[in-house]
């Protein structure tokens, strides 16, 4: 068994020409402990989707790099957006509700897919565009100059997005740039150089969150990051495991098991059995007793993809 990032990481490189600019991250947050690359630049020209990489971490035409948080309770204790590089504020927008995009609200949606966002300027004809922050939070105006790490706002939930993310896109002379492969004429996997000042791994699928609960949790509850319960009952009538994942792809498995103090509870595989950009899995046990049995419980998560991990993770609670 081999890990998904064995061989993955971008080697650090020089960005393609002295003019261009070097960027830092959007957000304010650890890279695969309290965030993650959600979606990359779409940089098939059909109608089909491919990243960088080759793989399929985007969809249709998205022009940007997503930063997503973990939770909505993330998003509303707050998690700061910055400057990806020193430029002036070229335009900027606040003042759109912090609602996911759906159906029903798309008309509301038409012309700020953005949401609240702001624009800098770079030198060299270079821009770089921060989407869906939260309403209220942004902190710059319009002419204001920045360096690189100045607070923008907050990551929100505003525009076209179901998700609380940084959307950034990054532009040269008014066309979209890869900041993980900026020739975009290049061959997919085959990268020379990227924009970013430190290596950040591409990681095509993981694991954002599992926690026990005593019943199978809705998926709003999930996202929103208030499913866990961190100590259940000696009589709670449930015993269930719950994962919050993305970037699925038919054919993966997704393996849960729990163990007590007593030994094995559960041990299972799940197929996926469809592509799924966000997505949750839960099974459990029913209480048959009259309580649980005293002790550690530890959940423990695999998201497999063929031979590759491509994250675990573990969870741990006592029963009095």
């Amino acid at each position: 068994m081999r890990t998904a990032l064995t061989g993955m990481l971008l080697s650090l490189a020089a960005p393609v020409a002295a003019s261009d600019p070097v960027l830092s991250l959007p957000i304010d947050c650890e890279l695969g402990q309290s965030c993650h690359v959600q979606q990359y630049v779409d940089r098939d020209p059909g109608p089909g989707v491919r990243d960088f990489s080759c793989g399929e971490l985007t969809y249709e035409g998205h022009k940007g790099t997503d930063f997503a948080l973990k939770t909505m309770a993330d998003m509303e204790r707050g998690v700061n957006v910055l400057a990806a590089a020193d430029g002036q504020v070229r335009g900027m927008r606040d003042g759109v509700a912090d609602v996911a995009y759906t159906a029903s609200n798309a008309a509301g949606t038409s012309g700020r897919e953005c949401g609240n966002g702001v624009v800098i300027r770079h030198p060299d004809g270079w821009e770089t565009q921060y989407c869906h922050m939260k309403s209220g939070s942004i902190t710059v105006r319009s002419g204001d100059k920045v360096t690189r790490g100045t607070i923008l706002g907050q990551v929100g939930l505003s525009g076209k997005t179901q998700f609380p993310h940084v959307h950034l896109s990054v532009r040269k002379d008014g066309k979209v740039v890869d900041p993980f492969a900026p020739v975009m004429a290049q061959t997919c996997g085959q990268v020379d150089s990227d924009l970013w000042d430190h290596k950040i791994p591409y990681v095509p699928g993981g694991l954002i969150n599992v926690g026990f609960s005593d019943r199978i949790p809705s998926f709003e509850a999930v996202k929103d990051g208030t499913a866990a319960q961190p100590q259940l009952t000696p009589d709670a009538k449930g015993l269930v495991l719950f994962v919050y994942a993305y970037g699925g792809r038919s054919g993966d498995i997704i393996s849960l098991q729990i163990i007590g103090p007593k030994g094995k509870i559960l041990d299972t595989e799940v197929e996926l059995d469809k592509d799924q950009a966000q997505f949750f899995r839960a099974t459990g046990r029913r209480l048959k007793t009259n309580r649980w049995p005293a002790g550690d419980y530890t959940g423990t998560v695999r998201l497999m993809r063929g031979d590759d991990e491509l994250g675990q993770q573990q969870v741990r609670m006592y029963i009095d």
